[in-house]
């Protein structure tokens, strides 16, 4: 994790005033797309990179220790940047976050002001959250107190098809 800095729990905001990029990470392929799109934004905006891993211990995590539910997660956040970039991109300033939360209210914790921007991979409804009638993207879009932006993991899906196509390198590998 050269050039990373890893915290845990609630956030500040870097003292020179620059913007931050966060993006949320569950290891699925929307999240991964949010992240590309993340490492980009913060990229182009000289902005601080984010990425946050929430875990929670549930009935089935009772006999493990809280210690390994946050290795995992933080595992998490090394597995989905080695996914997606063989690593940590160099050239970014990364500030992850591993907290012991929901992923909604950690991701909104995450924010310290209207200059963020918080970055989400945009879920497919499952029949439980249509039930309950919650998602992660709907809880920060009415607390963030910044934009927000969900990314399909169809826009993944198309910039990798583009570079089968085109012979180009695959652009997650790109740094």
């Amino acid at each position: 994790m050269t050039g990373t800095t890893t915290t845990t729990g609630t956030t500040n905001r870097p003292t020179d005033g620059t913007a931050r990029v966060i993006v949320g990470l569950s290891g699925s392929l929307s999240s991964l797309a949010a992240l590309y799109h993340s490492v980009g934004t913060a990229a182009r905006h000289a902005a601080v990179l984010v990425p946050v891993a929430a875990w929670t211990a549930n009935d089935r995590d009772v006999l493990r220790p809280l210690s390994e539910l946050e290795h995992a997660a933080r595992r998490r956040l090394d597995v989905a940047f080695e996914q997606a970039y063989g690593g940590y991109p160099s050239g970014l300033v990364i500030h992850p976050v591993v907290v012991n939360a929901e992923p909604g209210p950690a991701l909104v914790a995450a924010v310290t002001g209207p200059d963020d921007l918080l970055v989400l991979g945009a879920a497919t409804r499952r029949r439980f959250d249509r039930l309950r009638g919650t998602s992660v993207a709907r809880y920060c879009r009415h607390r963030a107190g910044c934009r927000v932006v969900e990314v399909s993991p169809s826009a993944l899906l198309t910039r990798l098809e583009l570079s089968a196509r085109t012979g180009a390198p695959l652009p997650l590998l790109a740094r």
